[in-house]
C-alpha cells in the first residue's frame, strides 16, 4: 500500500456494472487509478493511516462494512441477472449506512452525497467479491497431453472446474466456551460464485451431487495453498486428508483478526462470519469539565492552569456505550471471545488491549480538552478517537466559536476615544477569550487600532473586576514611545511606566501599564517573572515566531492570567510560525510542534489537500482575529493607494557582476558535496544576496563606502526623478531598503543633492527613533530612510504620501507592513507605492511570482528565500540567470516551488 497515495483526494467513478468501477488516488507526485478489485486490500489498511485524506477514509469505511455485508450474506442478483449487489437490508443496515454517511462526511461533500457514495462502494465491493474471480484463487491453466486416467471421463466433462475459495466460520456454544472457533473451508464456481460447496463435499460425495468437476479439487488445492501464503495457519488445512475444517484456538483466532482478515482480504478469500458474533464496538471519549467546589462551570478563568477536565473512554456498540461493567468485562478479557448482552461476540484484539490501556484515565489539560473540543477528536497514544463534548464544555466551546459575532461591548469607563465599530467588536472578542482564561492573537492591519483596543481591554478587565495585577506589554524598542503616548491620550491617569534602561524596577508597581522591550525581558525575564501580572501582551508578536529562540523561551517564563498576541503578520514563512505565537497564547491549544507539523502544517503547505487548510482555519479561527483594511466597513475613511512598480534596466557595470556572479556560483554549487545540503543552501543564499545587491548598486555589492555613484545604477536615477517630483510638490516619502549599507549609500546621495534626510535602523537607540518620527511627522524633515526589519513595523508615520521599496522583500506581506507606515488610519491624502525592480533579473521573476501568488502570501503558504535553497541546479539556473531579449529570443520561462 506505501506507493498509493493516501494523503491526497481519492474519487470513485461508478459503472455498470459495479465490479468495473473505479477509484482514482491523488497524491503530491502522483495520481494513481485502481480497479475495485485492486482497490479493497488497499482501501481495507487505509483506516489504520493517520495521515489518510478524509475522502480515503470515507471509502475505506464503506468498503469495510460491504465486506461484512458480503460475508453475512446479504447479497443479491441484480436486475437482468448480470451481477451482484447488497440486499436485502434490514433496518439496523440502512441505519449504519446513514451514521457511517454523516460521521465521515467533511467539508466538500455533505452528508447527503457521503450516503450517495457509501451506497455505491457497497454495490462495486459485492458484485467484486461475489462475481470476479482473483487471480490468486484461480489456478493457473496447465496444457498437458490427456493421460490414461481422463479416459471414460465423460461424466463431468461439461461440470465447472475453475474455482475460488472463501472460509465460512462457525461458532457452536460449546466452542465459545472455550474461546474457540471452526473454519469451514468453502469453494466457489469462479464464473457464478452464488454456486457454492463446502469444500469437504468436493472429495467426499463421489456422484458430483455438488456440481463440480472432479478436477475442482485440484484447483481448491492451489487457492487454498495461495491464501495459506497469505495467513500460515492454514497450512494445517493443507496437511489433512479432505482439507474441510479446523478449529481455531484463541491464539490462533486473535492471529486471524489481527493480521489474518486483512491478508486473506488483500488475497480476496473471504470470511463468512455468523450473524451476530461481530459486531462493531468502536472507541469514542467524553470530555467533560470537573467541577471545583461550588463555582459556576461557566466562571472566569475556567481554562486556566488550574482547571480541571476529565475524559472517559470507552467503546461504544453501535451507538450504545458500554456500561461501567461491560467496559470491565472487555478489559479483563484474556481472550478475543466474550459474552455480551447475553450474546457471544468476537471483538477486536486490539480494542481489548486498548480498553486494558486507558481503564483508568480519567484527567486531561485544559489545552487538550480545548482541542479536543474543537476538533471533534482526540489523539489518544497515536490514535484518533472521535470524542463528544460534555453538556457545559459545549456550551464553553458554542461561547469560544461565537466570540467574535456576539454583540459588541461599549466602550469601558476611563477610555477618551471613540472606537470604531470592528474595533469593539475585536475588544469583544478579547474580552469574551481573555474572560475564561483563553489567549488570543489580533491579527489585524497595521494601522486598524490594535492598540487602543487593548487599552480598552485593560480598562474593560477592571470595570468588570476581572484583574489581578498590571498589564505588560513586550515590543520592539521603537514602539514604546508610541505605546506610552496612546496610553497618556486613551487612557488618562492610568499609571504607566518603562522597565528599561539602566535604573529600570519593577518596585511599587500599581496597577496600570508596565511598558518593555523583548531584549529587555529576554534579560530580565526572571525579575519580570517574578511578578503576578494579569495579562501580557506581545506587540509585533512575530519576534517569537521562532519557539526555540532564548526570546520565545523567556517570555513563556512569564506567567499571567491570560496572553494576547499582536501582529499584522501572523505567519512570515511558514505555518510553524503560527503554531509557535498561538501555542504562547493559549500553550497546547494546536499540540506539540512535530504533531502540529505532521497533522496541519506539512499538509497545507504542500498544497496537497484544501479540505486539511479549511479544517485548520476552523481549529484556529476561534483564536486569530484577523481583518484588513480593504475588508467591507473596516476603515472606509483610508485614502486610495497606488501601487507601481518602476522597472529598470542594468548598466553594463552591473551587467558584467551579475553574470560573473552567477557563472562562478553555479560552478561551486553544482562541485559542492551532495551529502552535504547545509554547505549547498548556504552558498544558494550568497547567489541571492549578491544579486540583490548587484541590482541595487555595484557600490553595494563592492563594499565601496565612499565609492562614485552616479551614473552606475538606474535605481539610483529614478529614484532621484522621483523625489524631484515628490519635494516639488511638498510631499513626504519613506524609503525603504533591507540593506544597512545601500541605505548609508543613499543617505551620502543625497547629502551630495542638499536632500535633507533622516535614517532609522536597527541599531538607533530609542529615545533618538521617537525624535525622528516627531520631526518628520511635523514636516521637517521630507525623506524618511529606513531599514525594512527596525522600520516595517510599528511606526505611526502618516506624514508621508509617497513610499518607494528600493529592493524587493521575498514575502508581500512584509513589504506590505512596511507601507502600512503611511496607509494607516490617520492618513488624509493618496498613498503612492514604488517598487524599484531590475528587468530580467531574479528581483523581476520574483515579483512577478509574488504577484501572481500574493493569494498564497496571504494563506502564508509560502516558504520564502529559503524554499530558492531547495531548488534543483536547473531550476536555480533558470531563477538566477540574466534574461536578454536582445540575445536570448525573450525570457525563459521559470520553474519554481511556487508555481
Amino acid at each position: 500500500m506505501s506507493f498509493v497515495p493516501l494523503q491526497g483526494p481519492a474519487v470513485l467513478t461508478p459503472a455498470v456494472p459495479a465490479r468495473e468501477s473505479e477509484i482514482r488516488f491523488t497524491g503530491p507526485r502522483r495520481e494513481l487509478t485502481l480497479p475495485m478489485r485492486g482497490a479493497i486490500p488497499v482501501l481495507s489498511r487505509a483506516l489504520r493511516a493517520d495521515d489518510a485524506h478524509a475522502s480515503v477514509t470515507l471509502l475505506a469505511a464503506a468498503s469495510m462494512l460491504a465486506l461484512k455485508l458480503v460475508a453475512a450474506g446479504r447479497v443479491r442478483r441484480t436486475d437482468g441477472d448480470d451481477g451482484w449487489q447488497v440486499g436485502p437490508l434490514d433496518a439496523g443496515d440502512e441505519d449504519r449506512i446513514r451514521a457511517l454517511a454523516t460521521a465521515r462526511a467533511y467539508d466538500g461533500l455533505d452528508a447527503d452525497e457521503a450516503e450517495e457514495t457509501v451506497r455505491s462502494v457497497l454495490d462495486a465491493v459485492a458484485d467484486t467479491m461475489t462475481r470476479q474471480p482473483t487471480r490468486a484463487a484461480v489456478p493457473r491453466q496447465v496444457t498437458r497431453r490427456p493421460s490414461w486416467q481422463d479416459r471414460g471421463r465423460g461424466a463431468d466433462d461439461d461440470l465447472p472446474d475453475r474455482v475460488l475459495v472463501s472460509l465460512r466460520v462457525e461458532a457452536p456454544a460449546e466452542l465459545l466456551e472455550g474461546g474457540q472457533v471452526s473454519l469451514v473451508l468453502q469453494v466457489h464456481e469462479v464464473d457464478n460464485t452464488a454456486h457454492v460447496v463446502d469444500a469437504g463435499r468436493l472429495w467426499t460425495d463421489p456422484d458430483a451431487g455438488h456440481g463440480f468437476a472432479a478436477r475442482a479439487r485440484t484447483g481448491a488445492v492451489v487457492a487454498l495453498r495461495e491464501a495459506a501464503q497469505a495467513w500460515p495457519v492454514l497450512e494445517r488445512l493443507l496437511r489433512e486428508p479432505v482439507p474441510d475444517r479446523l478449529v481455531l484456538d484463541e491464539a490462533e483466532l486473535t492471529d486471524l483478526l489481527d493480521q489474518g482478515l486483512a491478508a486473506l482480504a488483500a488475497r480476496g478469500v473471504d470470511v463468512f462470519w455468523p450473524r451476530g458474533l461481530r459486531q462493531e464496538l468502536s472507541p469514542r471519549a467524553e470530555v467533560e469539565l470537573r467541577p471545583r467546589s461550588h463555582d459556576d462551570p461557566l466562571m472566569t478563568g475556567v481554562f486556566g492552569p488550574d482547571a480541571l477536565f476529565s475524559f472517559d473512554w470507552r467503546v461504544a456498540l453501535g451507538d450504545d456505550p458500554l456500561t461501567d461493567d461491560e467496559m470491565a468485562e472487555l478489559s479483563n478479557a484474556t481472550g478475543p471471545v466474550i459474552r455480551l448482552r447475553d450474546n457471544w461476540v468476537v471483538i477486536d484484539p486490539e480494542v481489548a488491549r486498548r480498553a486494558r490501556r486507558r481503564r483508568d484515565r480519567r484527567e486531561l489539560k485544559p489545552a487538550d480538552a480545548l482541542r479536543a473540543t474543537l476538533t471533534g477528536d482526540l489523539d489518544l497514544d497515536g490514535e484518533r478517537v472521535e470524542v463528544h463534548p460534555g453538556a457545559t464544555i459545549e456550551k464553553l466551546r458554542d461561547r469560544i466559536v461565537d466570540a467574535a459575532v456576539v454583540s459588541p461591548l461599549s466602550a469601558p469607563p476611563g477610555l477618551a476615544a471613540r472606537l470604531r465599530d470592528y474595533q469593539r467588536h475585536g475588544l469583544t472578542w478579547l474580552a469574551e477569550l481573555t474572560g475564561i482564561g483563553l489567549g488570543a492573537c489580533l491579527a489585524d492591519d497595521m494601522g486598524l487600532g490594535k492598540t487602543v483596543t487593548v487599552i480598552a481591554l485593560h480598562l474593560h478587565r477592571r470595570d468588570r473586576r476581572l484583574a489581578r495585577g498590571a498589564t505588560l506589554v513586550v515590543c520592539p524598542a521603537s514602539l514604546l514611545g508610541n505605546w506610552e503616548a496612546e496610553i497618556h491620550r486613551f487612557a488618562p491617569g492610568v499609571p504607566v511606566r518603562r522597565f528599561h534602561g539602566p535604573e529600570r524596577d519593577l518596585d511599587e508597581l500599581a496597577d496600570g501599564f508596565v511598558l518593555t522591550t523583548y531584549g529587555t525581558m529576554r534579560r530580565d525575564h526572571e525579575t519580570l517573572g517574578s511578578v503576578p501580572w494579569d495579562l501580557v501582551v506581545a506587540d509585533e508578536a512575530q519576534h517569537i515566531k521562532n519557539a526555540t529562540s532564548s526570546t520565545a523561551r523567556n517570555l513563556r517564563a512569564i506567567g499571567s492570567r491570560c496572553r494576547v498576541a499582536l501582529t499584522g503578520t501572523p505567519v512570515e514563512n511558514n505555518l510553524t510560525e503560527l503554531w509557535a505565537i498561538l501555542d504562547w497564547a493559549t500553550p497546547g491549544l494546536l499540540g506539540s510542534r512535530n504533531a502540529f507539523r505532521k497533522r496541519w502544517a506539512a499538509p497545507i503547505e504542500s498544497g496537497v489537500d484544501e479540505s486539511v487548510a479549511r479544517q485548520f482555519a476552523q481549529l484556529v479561527e476561534p483564536f486569530l482575529l484577523r481583518r484588513r483594511k480593504s475588508d467591507p466597513g473596516i476603515a472606509p475613511e483610508l485614502p486610495p493607494k497606488t501601487e507601481t512598480d518602476q522597472v529598470v534596466e542594468l548598466t553594463r557595470e552591473q551587467v558584467v557582476l551579475y553574470e560573473s556572479l552567477v557563472r562562478e556560483s553555479m560552478r561551486r554549487i553544482q562541485e559542492a558535496d551532495p551529502g552535504d545540503p547545509v554547505a549547498r543552501r548556504g552558498l544558494v543564499l550568497q547567489l541571492l544576496t549578491g544579486l540583490k545587491q548587484i541590482c541595487n548598486h555595484p557600490a553595494h555589492y563592492l563594499r565601496q563606502a565612499n565609492g562614485r555613484l552616479r551614473g552606475r545604477s538606474e535605481k539610483l536615477e529614478v529614484l532621484d526623478e522621483l523625489l524631484g517630483t515628490i519635494l516639488a510638490e511638498d510631499g513626504a516619502v519613506l524609503v525603504f531598503t533591507q540593506y544597512v549599507a545601500m541605505a548609508r549609500l543613499l543617505e551620502r546621495h543625497f547629502a551630495d543633492l542638499g536632500v535633507p534626510t533622516l535614517f532609522l535602523h536597527g541599531g538607533t537607540p530609542v529615545r533618538q527613533r521617537e525624535q525622528m518620527v516627531a520631526a518628520f511627522q511635523s514636516g521637517a524633515v521630507p525623506v524618511f530612510l529606513l531599514s525594512l526589519k527596525a522600520g516595517g513595523t510599528g511606526l505611526n508615520l502618516t506624514r508621508a504620501d509617497h513610499v518607494i521599496h528600493v529592493d524587493r522583500w521575498w514575502n508581500p506581506a512584509v513589504e506590505d507592513q512596511a507601507t502600512d507606515r503611511a496607509h494607516r488610519i490617520g492618513q488624509t491624502r493618496a498613498v503612492q507605492v514604488h517598487r524599484l525592480v531590475t528587468a530580467g533579473t531574479i528581483e523581476q521573476k520574483i515579483g512577478e511570482l509574488l504577484a501572481r501568488k500574493r493569494s498564497l502570501a496571504d494563506a502564508v503558504l509560502g516558504r520564502g528565500e529559503t524554499a530558492l535553497t531547495e531548488l534543483n541546479d536547473d531550476e536555480l539556473r533558470d531563477l538566477v540567470a540574466l534574461d536578454d531579449p536582445r540575445r536570448s529570443g525573450g525570457s525563459r520561462p521559470l520553474r519554481t516551488p511556487y508555481g
